[in-house]
Order: structure tokens, then C-alpha cells, then sequence
């Protein structure tokens, strides 16, 4: 049953795989990767929280979360149509005047979460512990060139 709870937002999400290329209103675009974001940052918190103690370290949940961050993270990077921003929106316009730069970030952070996924299959904490810093590290890195900071 738990088992479920993981894998439904990721099959929503699946089902508007599709539909993220034909985005023809920014709005739609911003809301999409939003949630994307918004779903990982969840899933990655709960990962977060087993390596500080906060709750149970328990390799099969560990890795379901990794499983899915990595999964997620391959997701919201079409959702950035050039000039896709609204009130709502965080995202600089150094998104599309350094693209190449957004672009490696974005690759990088992929490697970084399917190299997360594997080490949290092993349940070795300290493993985990060194690829959750690395994606962490490369989170904030691109928050920091890419993205207007929370009022």
C-alpha cells in the first residue's frame, strides 16, 4: 500500500509527459514545472529527513524517494519555453540568456539523481549521505544563477 503512495504522483505526472512540449501559455508552462519541482522537493525532503535522524532510516523507502526524485528530475526541463514567466514565477531571465549553462546544470543534476538512486538501493547511509550532498549541491547552484529568491 505504501508502495502506491509513491508511485501515484509519479504516474500523474507521466500522463502529462506529452502535453509538456505543446505548453502555449506561460502560465501553463510555469504551473507545470511547479509541480514538478514541488513534487520532487517533497520526495527529496523525506530523504533529507531519514539522513538526519528525523525518521526511520529505511533502505526501501530511502530508495522509493530516490527512485522517484531521479525519475522527477528528468521531467520539468521542457517546461522552459523561452520567456515562460509570470507573477508566480521564479525564474531569471539568465534561464534563456545562458542556456548552455542552464542546460548543463539541468544534465548534471539527471547524473547526480540516478547516481542517488543506485547508492540508496544498498541502504548504505553514508552513500547516500555523499549523493544526496552532491545533488543538493547542484540544487543550489542553479537556485543561485537561475532563480529569484521566496519573498
Amino acid at each position: 500500500m505504501k508502495r502506491l503512495s509513491y508511485i501515484a504522483p509519479l504516474a500523474c505526472l507521466m500522463l502529462v509527459v506529452p502535453a509538456y512540449a505543446q505548453f502555449t501559455k506561460s502560465g501553463d508552462a510555469v504551473e507545470y514545472r511547479q509541480g514538478v519541482f514541488t513534487v520532487m522537493s517533497h520526495h527529496f525532503g523525506l530523504i533529507s529527513r531519514a539522513l538526519k535522524g528525523e525518521i526511520p532510516f529505511k533502505t526501501e523507502e530511502v530508495s522509493a524517494n530516490a527512485n522517484l526524485v531521479a525519475r522527477l528530475a528528468k521531467l520539468p526541463w521542457g517546461a522552459f519555453p523561452v520567456g515562460s514567466t509570470t507573477s508566480d514565477s521564479h525564474a531569471k531571465p539568465e534561464i534563456w540568456k545562458k542556456a548552455d549553462a542552464f542546460k548543463e546544470l539541468a544534465e548534471r543534476l539527471q547524473t547526480q539523481t540516478d547516481k542517488l538512486a543506485a547508492v540508496a538501493k544498498d541502504g548504505d547511509a553514508s552513500a547516500v549521505k555523499a549523493a544526496f550532498g552532491d545533488v543538493a549541491k547542484t540544487c543550489k547552484e542553479c537556485h543561485d544563477a537561475f532563480r529569484t529568491k521566496h519573498e
